[in-house]
């Protein structure tokens, strides 16, 4: 009867023991002590023969001491277990939502400009940024053909060391390049206005007309030596930059007069909110965003 007590407390002394310990493998540091080790040995490769031979002896303690730490047996501790309670708090508060409908993730704009009104506006902007062009070439080197030749002279190879006697000349193939050139890139930026446009509804003439081409003169002014050598070192900025504002004022006048269409995610609408009928969610919307003016600021609130 003894034996069978003893072994019942012990039974019961295993139980509590698993209860309060978790049975983990023994902490080493031969891993790191390995890493260590095969680092200086690939390190005096290319430095000293010295640190390649500390780095042997520190990867073999390693593979020793790793070696002994799972074999004959392996080493574990017991860890003991503290239980308790943990609460979960924060500090943020809460916020009003917006109503959710099937209408609730938007791909805006809502309406845009068709790619003809792109086209459209690349050639008006292109025609008005000639006369910039042709007032630089009449004021400095008494030729409309200058700023044509310069810009033909990207192409032609052979035209990198001619004077500006030769580029203030009429030169027919000099005309067909600089044609080329100017109406491609004309239509590309007049492309990128129609779809740009009608993200910045509120200010689209301030966007068009200055914005827009003082970066695209960033990013050429940037770029320009790699591009044209010739030009970059006889080009002046400062007609170029109006000639790019006239561009932009007019090519983003034009696109602006088009009719705009509309995308796929105004035909997603439910035909009633389409028709004007029915506009649930949107008072919804500027119900709580009068209750948010309305409602008195709270210090404790912001969190921001």
């Amino acid at each position: 009867m003894d034996e069978v007590t003893r072994i019942q407390q012990q039974a019961q002394h295993g139980h509590a023991h698993q209860a309060d310990t978790v049975h983990l493998p023994e902490p080493t540091a031969m891993p790191m002590v390995l890493a260590l080790g095969i680092s200086l040995l690939i390190t005096g490769m290319v430095t000293h023969w010295v640190i390649s031979l500390l780095g042997l002896i520190f990867t073999l303690r390693a593979i020793v001491g790793w070696f002994f730490d799972v074999f004959p047996h392996e080493k574990h501790i017991d860890v003991p277990v503290e239980a308790g309670i943990l609460a979960i708090t924060t500090t943020r508060t809460t916020r009003d939502q917006l109503p959710v409908s099937a209408d609730h993730r938007k791909l805006l704009p809502v309406e845009t400009f068709s790619i003809t009104s792109g086209i459209k506006g690349g050639i008006a902007g292109g025609i008005a940024m000639i006369i910039p062009a042709a007032v630089f070439g009449l004021a400095r080197y008494h030729s409309v053909w200058y700023a044509v030749n310069l810009l033909a002279a990207g192409g032609f190879v052979r035209w990198a060391g001619e004077s500006n006697a030769f580029l203030a000349q009429f030169h027919l193939e000099g005309l067909l390049a600089a044609t080329g050139i100017h109406a491609l890139t004309s239509v590309l930026i007049g492309l990128l206005y129609g779809a740009m446009l009608p993200m910045f509804p509120r200010k689209p003439i301030l966007t068009a007309g200055f914005v827009a081409p003082l970066l695209w003169t960033g990013i050429l002014y940037s770029a320009i030596g790699i591009i044209s050598p010739i030009l970059n070192d006889r080009i002046s900025w400062r007609w170029f930059i109006l000639s790019q504002i006239a561009f932009g004022l007019v090519c983003g006048f034009v696109v602006n007069l088009q009719v705009r269409v509309r995308t796929p995610q105004f035909r997603a609408l439910p035909f009633a909110v389409r028709a004007g009928i029915h506009s649930d969610n949107i008072e919804q919307i500027e119900q709580i965003e009068e209750a948010e003016k309305t409602k008195p600021v709270d210090k404790k609130d912001d969190y921001v």
